[in-house]
């Protein structure tokens, strides 16, 4: 049986149930990430950041800016489902987003500050949430579903080590 390169940690379940304690354990993971995706990176060279932990996958630079844009649009998810009751969000083509200039020229240093600006605030923002609000909602129109804010915190948790995954794939190829 051989390993889906696409999904190294496992496809997101979305989950059922939450404690105190798995949401301290999501936000933590989502507060690690800038400082982890910082140390896998910043030393590479641009030949190195035009790896791709697969064939016909994003390369680290693609990954790199890719977890900044969905981390805004996540942010923002965020905050409509506090100010409004069960917002449809906008969905965004990230795929097509990853294709854009912005992705070849930006260097992954200006990515990797607005990462690390972001989830300051962000986690501001997650830590000051409270159980009630947790259970407010949002709903996304491509899956056809409404997502809790907890299991939002779940998702963005795993989205950070599904990507930080992928980083290391890459970083596997250069060794």
């Amino acid at each position: 049986m051989t390993q889906d390169l696409r999904f190294p940690i496992g496809e997101f379940i979305f989950p059922t149930a939450f404690s105190a304690i798995d949401t301290e354990k999501y936000i933590s993971t989502i507060e690690e990430l800038p400082e982890k995706l910082t140390n896998l990176v910043s030393d590479l060279s641009d030949n190195q950041l035009d790896i791709s932990y697969r064939s016909q996958g994003w390369t680290i630079r693609q990954v790199v800016h890719h977890l900044v844009d969905s981390h805004m649009n996540s942010y923002i998810r965020f905050k409509l489902a506090l100010t409004e009751e069960n917002p449809t969000i906008r969905p965004y083509f990230e795929n097509h987003w990853a294709e854009l200039p912005d992705t070849f020229e930006t260097p992954i240093e200006v990515s990797l500050q607005l990462l690390k600006n972001l989830h300051q605030r962000w986690i501001i923002l997650l830590k000051s949430i409270s159980k009630k609000d947790l259970n407010r909602v949002f709903t996304h129109p491509e899956m056809n579903t409404t997502i809790t804010l907890w299991q939002n915190i779940a998702l963005y948790a795993w989205h950070s080590e599904h990507h930080l995954a992928h980083v290391k794939q890459a970083l596997k190829t250069i060794e």
